[in-house]
């Protein structure tokens, strides 16, 4: 038998089974740790900071998390978009510069069938709820 065949790489050696007496093949008793101390005793834990309250305990005082999949929609009553025009097209943008919503919504502007549509205007751009786009439709406006 060739000599490279015989002799396996890193990858093809089984791992050394540690803290399993002399015969494991890995420093008997102390296992590689060295000899006595903090770091050579088994009951040392992952994420041990030495006494200082550990990471995962100080994360909820620290503010905890942002979710990622939140949404940020932002919802409007029927009742606003009796301050225009018969006729008219109306955006979120103009419900911002009207000042009846904050520009933080790019996640859409929710209509809500709270309030009475009494104008025949047309709402572009909106996510509505199914109340509302029937009283859309029963005040004669149209939802594009």
């Amino acid at each position: 038998m060739k000599l490279e065949k015989m002799i396996k790489t890193k990858f093809e050696r089984e791992s050394k089974r540690v803290g399993r007496g002399i015969g494991s093949g890995k420093g008997g008793h102390t296992t590689g740790r060295g000899n006595k101390g903090q770091k050579a005793r088994f009951s040392v834990s992952v994420g041990f900071e030495g006494g200082q309250v550990p990471l995962y305990k100080r994360l909820p005082q620290m503010g905890g998390f942002k979710n990622p999949t939140n949404k940020n929609i932002r919802a409007v009553p029927l009742s606003v978009f009796n301050i225009f025009e018969h006729g008219t097209e109306v955006t979120p943008e103009m419900l911002i510069e009207k000042g009846y919503i904050g520009e933080g919504s790019k996640h859409g502007v929710k209509v809500l069938a709270t309030g009475k549509l009494e104008k025949k205007v047309v709402l572009k751009g909106f996510i509505a709820s199914k109340e509302a786009i029937e009283a859309i439709k029963k005040a004669g406006a149209t939802l594009a």
